[in-house]
């Protein structure tokens, strides 16, 4: 059954995803409870991102960028948007000193992308700072951040290797698989 318009006046979990469309299946619901938490949580990203002096997606460039260098083609692939999109963003990194362009081994016409020390350095804080949990799971109790973890480890356990690798493909340089 779908809320009334009147429960609804404001965003929220009560209205989102799945009691927008009216379903009430547990799965439905925990993935619509999910999704609300990481809509909530954009707002400390793009936060963190401005602390950094940083566009959001140059702060994911540089997570993006710690497994190794990387073609520029490979970064576009990684943040989902065009090659012309990424050199904008791949310049102004360039031009804080956190990464560098390095010509490919056996094709200088290829340029890879690499962390310098400050890029390094200013990733591993943002990792460090990304991988706090939000206060709504936070604050819940170590009981339940514990089955919360082992619920989720089984739902990740379920993908397939499939689902597993597509993902790996565009968070991993190809040069290091």
């Amino acid at each position: 059954m779908k809320p009334k318009e009147s429960e609804n006046k404001f965003p929220g979990p009560g209205s989102w995803l799945a009691w927008e469309v009216g379903r009430t299946d547990p799965g439905t619901e925990a993935w619509s409870l999910m999704h609300w938490l990481f809509v909530t949580n954009k707002q400390r990203l793009f936060a963190m991102a401005q602390e950094f002096e940083l566009a959001p997606q140059q702060m994911i460039a540089l997570r993006m960028l710690g497994a190794g260098p990387r073609k520029m083609s490979e970064l576009a692939q990684a943040l989902f948007c065009d090659n012309s999109n990424v050199t904008g963003i791949v310049d102004r990194l360039e031009e804080r000193g956190l990464v560098r362009r390095e010509s490919a081994e056996g094709d200088r016409r290829v340029k890879l992308l690499v962390l310098t020390k400050d890029g390094e350095r200013m990733r591993a804080e943002i990792t460090k700072r990304m991988a706090e949990p939000p206060p709504p799971i936070a604050s819940l109790s170590e009981k339940d951040q514990r089955a919360l973890r082992d619920i989720l480890k089984r739902a990740v356990e379920g993908l397939s290797e499939t689902e597993v690798a597509d993902a790996v493909a565009v968070n991993v340089p190809a040069t290091s698989r």
